[in-house]
């Protein structure tokens, strides 16, 4: 599993339209986008009852995880359980594709099946999901323009419109009721293997702003 250097930056609306022209004129967009260059994400972020993804998010635990469905909006064809972990400042992730009623299954926390299952996983989190209490506590929906360079595997995305389902897990609808996540920003986030090109480096500078601790997560769990 490749490690991943990963940075985020809030931005303000001034700060996202002077990158975003500069990305566009000198990156390309990833395969996924739609007309407007663009594409939205929905994850269903898993907590404990007592929110230890969250805190250790919050007081920067070095080495911390946390599980999620993800799709696109619009699409429920691909869904994925996916892992994130950060040990020593790297990022790690890792993914697997389910079907729709597995989807179901877990949200409706019929489990068993998860105990067999071949995918490991699957089985790590149905082994997370007992031990640990885990399950699916809040939805987090976004608008995201993603920006790829293959030297380096670099990837740049913005990140806006970021809505929580506030007490809503309805992973699978379209139509369940969001609202904004806090005050209107926009989250960059720029990911790499080894290295990153000067010339990127160069593009994305904003001034003395310094990579932050923010998390989509995060702020949507301001409302619970």
């Amino acid at each position: 599993m490749q490690a991943r250097h990963e940075y985020k930056h809030s931005l303000n609306q001034g700060d996202y339209i002077v990158l975003r022209n500069r990305l566009r004129h000198i990156l390309h967009h990833d395969e996924h986008i739609d007309e407007n260059g663009e594409y939205k994400v929905r994850s269903l972020y898993f907590e404990t009852p007592n929110d230890k993804a969250l805190r250790e998010k919050i007081d920067g635990v070095n080495k911390r995880e946390k599980f999620r469905l993800r799709r696109y909006i619009g699409d429920s064809q691909i869904i994925r359980i996916e892992k994130k972990s950060k040990v020593n400042g790297l990022c790690y992730k890792r993914s697997v594709i389910i079907t729709e009623d597995e989807t179901k299954k877990i949200q409706s926390r019929n489990l068993s099946w998860m105990s067999t299952d071949d995918r490991e996983l699957v089985r790590e989190l149905y082994s997370k999901m007992r031990s640990q209490q885990l399950a699916p506590k809040t939805i987090v929906d976004y608008i995201r323009e993603p920006f790829v360079c293959k030297a380096g595997n670099v990837r740049i995305t913005f990140d806006r419109d970021i809505r929580t389902g506030i007490y809503s897990t309805d992973f699978l609808s379209d139509d369940v009721p969001t609202i904004k996540a806090g005050d209107e920003i926009v989250i960059l986030e720029v990911k790499y293997d080894q290295f990153i090109p000067d010339y990127i480096l160069d593009i994305i500078q904003i001034g003395s702003r310094r990579a932050s601790a923010i998390s989509k997560y995060a702020l949507c769990r301001i409302y619970g």
